[in-house]
């Protein structure tokens, strides 16, 4: 057994000890894909939601190094038709990716060869074992032999996959390395069918996202949002949690109070196993819950009540339910275009939960309501505070027609950590600008691409209802210039989207120049 080849039964060994929630019946599903072109599957749930259990379960199962049996034939998987046909009998490479960025140097130069040096142990791992196997060559090549020499095709199991998304979430040229080499090794027509049995990959975060479509479009994903048949493997069922509670004498209604509240599909209400187990091990109720890197992240918009952030987590916490679109959420910790984005990265956290057939988002659960009263008392930092007063300046700039202080303070602003980390296109100057307009956010209603005369203006504010102040068409620019900006608000008729708005409009055109590296600004005052 190594750290990554065949790493035995002994992670399941223990976690099936004490108080163990039976749910080997997962590995019937993926025994039912095995064959097929959906062997490759991608489960995401929130963290505490029994992942690693999951993962240790499957290594345990299908490992060829050891024999299973006395662990697997107490449970429910046993009755299976398929369970003779796969225990034991296959290569297993398992990836804790957490793990892995934890000896790799997690934020240190050393990470930059983190994708490199796991290729490497995986290699010598498998030439330790079978030493004709040439460890020069790739890592497709090392594996190709390695299943030809074994005649056992290969399950992999990789626990926490998004980590890399997520811990390096401004390091686009490490996360597209290690996507490549998923690509390599489940979407290569001479490698993947030969070599792979099944795939089985679990994180928080779905696929990540390019150009809109999913990064690995081979895998099937179940997530929070689609769970599918996976529905019940996500979280403890009521019955199960039921049947804990009688075990244990502990409260049901309480435990029902504190985790409660989730749905995933059509199968009722999913508890938080981590905070259940946590519960009866201490024998006593309260909030177990664990702040994670991408839910401290999240902080920031909090704090800068990014769209009226605030006020919808005041509602939630007041019991309501808010729509939410997630549809065009990224998949990442870097892309977050509108509230709707944050929200949803909220629901694949697991702060919040929703009901897909109707659009809503609800906190779930006590435990969960006292970690968002939390998170509104916490004080906003100093560096906050002065974006937020650079955005009010800019917006009384942009009111006034200061073009020099605006392009000035967009210049200041790309140097800050709330900056766009690639700036690079036009997407991200809008980016930008989204920033340096926060301000605006209590005193107009910003909408984007707005339908026009002739065409979609970028960014529209349009003033709250018996407000003085003027509304502001903002057209933005990469390497042309701000006049060329003015001159297509123009010649579209972008102020014909305000037609039924009265008062005076100010047409901004932003152009950023990426040889000076500097921001114009034109500003033109128009009356209707």
């Amino acid at each position: 057994m190594g750290r990554y080849i065949d790493p035995g039964n002994d992670g399941f060994r223990l976690l099936s000890q004490k108080n163990y929630v039976d749910k080997t019946g997962v590995i019937g599903l993926i025994n039912d894909r095995i064959g097929t072109n959906e062997c490759l599957i991608c489960i995401s749930r929130p963290r505490r939601f029994g992942k690693s259990y999951a993962a240790k379960t499957v290594c345990a199962y299908y490992d060829c190094s050891v024999d299973s049996h006395e662990l697997f034939d107490r449970y429910t998987l046993s009755d299976s038709p398929s369970y003779e046909e796969h225990i034991n009998k296959y290569n297993v490479i398992s990836l804790d990716m957490t793990e892995i960025i934890s000896t790799h140097g997690a934020g240190t130069e050393k990470a930059n060869d983190l994708i490199k040096d796991l290729c490497t142990e995986i290699k010598d791992e498998v030439c330790s074992v079978y030493s004709q196997i040439d460890s020069d060559g790739s890592i497709f090549k090392v594996l190709y032999d390695y299943v030809s020499i074994s005649k056992r095709k290969i399950v992999f199991v990789i626990d926490e996959w998004d980590a890399i998304i997520r811990e390096f979430s401004k390091d686009e040229a490490l996360q597209k390395r290690y996507i490549d080499l998923l690509r390599g090794l489940f979407k290569n027509g001479n490698f993947t069918p030969t070599c792979i049995a099944a795939a089985y990959m679990t994180g928080i975060l779905p696929i990540k996202k390019d150009k809109g479509q999913s990064a690995l479009s081979d895998f099937k994903e179940y997530t929070v949002l689609t769970p599918g048949k996976f529905a019940g493997y996500i979280g403890f069922r009521e019955d199960e949690v039921k049947a804990l509670c009688d075990k244990t004498n502990m409260g049901f209604e309480q435990m029902k109070w504190w985790y409660d509240g989730y749905s995933f599909g059509r199968i009722g209400d999913i508890y938080n196993p981590y905070s259940v187990m946590t519960a009866i091990d201490q024998q006593s109720f309260g909030s177990y819950w664990k702040k994670t890197s991408a839910a401290e992240s999240l902080q920031t918009y909090v704090d800068m009540d990014y769209e009226g952030l605030q006020g919808d987590i005041e509602k939630l916490i007041k019991g309501a339910e808010i729509i939410v679109d997630t549809d065009n959420f990224k998949n990442d910790l870097a892309n977050f275009s509108t509230k709707d984005d944050i929200l949803t990265l909220l629901i694949h956290l697991g702060y919040l939960t929703y009901d897909s057939e109707n659009r809503l988002a609800r906190i779930p659960n006590e435990e969960l309501r006292s970690e968002f009263r939390s998170m509104l008392k916490t004080v906003r930092s100093p560096e906050l505070m002065k974006l937020v007063s650079t955005s009010k300046q800019i917006l009384e700039d942009t009111l006034t027609g200061n073009c020099d202080n605006i392009a000035g303070a967009f210049d200041e602003l790309c140097e800050t950590n709330y900056a766009p980390t690639f700036y690079n296109n036009e997407q991200s100057l809008r980016s930008m600008v989204r920033l340096a307009y926060l301000a605006a956010v209590d005193r107009y209603i910003k909408v984007e691409e707005l339908p026009s005369g002739k065409g979609l203006a970028d960014i529209v504010y349009i003033p709250q209802r018996y407000s003085p102040e003027p509304a502001l068409v903002v057209e933005l620019k990469w390497n042309r210039s701000a006049e060329s900006a003015l001159d297509q608000i123009h010649e579209r008729n972008y102020p014909a989207v305000l037609k039924n708005y009265g008062g005076e409009i100010l047409l901004v055109g932003i152009n950023y120049d990426t040889k000076e590296k500097k921001h114009i600004c034109k500003i033109e005052r128009i009356e209707k």
